[in-house]
């Protein structure tokens, strides 16, 4: 299984978007996120892309029943998360997708993932994920790595609406998910194959605007580096 579909259950301060990871040989000026992922940083925590050897740390934080509970089954084994780390990189290189690694100051290793993907050509709507190492739960390290995300999708990538689904029963992310002001749209009834059993969904999304505004009243700056 090379595809981690990611089902969403989700502080504040000045984003700063660092120097890119690893540049693509053909491409060696490009800051295109197509050839390479910007570093983005707010706080304690960086968003950076996944690399192959996040898959042993991955798959201790995410294999986790916890974690799982929600998401569609991810990679069973550290090989298997290696396979899905070098997939990413190839749906990033085409514009699909872009997949980073959650990493606190603090820890040499990342503790979780979060996933943006077009579901149209263009990015105009697209649709994010994360997974998070249940021991950072209720941290701020969902928030602040949000708020990352949202400034990559609306500022960096040009996304006008981003879609995030979270089943009914999940009562975390979906409060984390209008923590963050996303907006719930309707009920998708049993969208979600779990275990043999299909699962009502929350679809959330945050448009454009809702970025503008909340970037205005949360007062924070984005910076570039």
């Amino acid at each position: 299984m090379e595809r981690l579909r990611l089902a969403s259950i989700p502080e504040s301060g000045t984003i700063v978007v660092g120097p890119a990871g690893p540049v693509s040989p053909a491409n060696p000026g490009s800051t295109d996120w197509r050839d390479r992922l910007p570093v983005l940083r707010s706080g304690k925590i960086t968003l950076r892309e996944l690399q192959s050897s996040d898959a042993q740390a991955l798959w201790a934080f995410v294999s986790s029943s916890e974690v799982t509970k929600f998401l569609s089954p991810p990679p069973a084994t550290v090989d298997g998360f290696e396979r899905f780390i070098a997939w990413t990189h190839r749906q990033r290189a085409v514009g699909m997708q872009a997949a980073f690694a959650v990493v606190v100051e603090g820890f040499d290793t990342p503790v979780g993932l979060f996933q943006l993907r077009q579901l149209e050509p263009g990015f105009g709507t697209a649709e994010w994920g994360f997974a998070i190492g249940s021991a950072f739960w209720g941290t701020g390290v969902f928030r602040t790595g949000a708020e990352l995300m949202m400034h990559l999708a609306f500022d960096v990538i040009g996304v006008h609406r981003l879609e995030a689904r979270a089943c009914l029963t999940n009562a975390r992310g979906n409060a984390a998910l209008r923590k963050i002001g996303a907006v719930q749209e309707g009920v998708l009834r049993r969208s979600f194959l779990r275990d043999g059993e299909y699962l009502d969904q929350i679809l959330w999304t945050v448009l454009q605007e809702d970025w503008r505004q909340a970037k205005v009243i949360w007062g924070g700056e984005v910076t570039l580096n």
